[in-house]
């Protein structure tokens, strides 16, 4: 393959639509599907990477004991023992469970950002930043729509 073959290969890929894109994960869905299992507000966040008002969901003052699931496959994601309250008026964890999320970079806004999103489905769940507490200094910021919480 040559280089001039190789890079219109590339730019072909960069153009297809996130749908496409999406058959890489275990759990895949039409957009007709997910809407049917959403609400438009978790469609909007979850599959079109939109973010939930700060402050709106009762999973941000959640402190109870639990582990914290993808609400679009059910796959453990975090644990609350990694939570904490970071202001923010998002759901905060300083890590995730072991092989729960993917990340690639958002160049959405002015500056590069670190989206995560769960391996499983490719669900959007928030950014990470790197202004969090120890061991990790990360700082999960998610949205709580695209969660489930289940008591331990």
């Amino acid at each position: 393959m040559n280089r001039r073959h190789f890079l219109l290969g590339l730019t072909a890929l960069a153009t297809l639509p996130k749908s496409v894109l999406a058959a890489t994960f275990e759990v895949t869905r039409t957009d007709a599907e997910w809407k049917a299992m959403l609400t438009p507000l978790q469609f909007k966040v979850m599959r079109k990477e939109g973010t939930e008002r700060a402050g709106s969901s009762p999973l941000d003052k959640n402190y109870e004991k639990g582990i914290y699931h993808c609400r679009g496959c059910d796959l453990k994601l975090y644990s609350s023992k990694h939570k904490y309250d970071s202001g923010t008026g998002w759901p905060s964890f300083y890590k995730s469970l072991p092989n729960a999320i993917g990340t690639k970079d958002d160049r959405k806004l002015l500056r590069v950002r670190t989206e995560c999103h769960c391996r499983r489905c490719g669900s959007h769940l928030g950014h990470i930043f790197n202004d969090g507490p120890k061991p990790t200094g990360k700082r999960h910021c998610l949205n709580g729509v695209s969660l489930v919480f289940k008591e331990a």
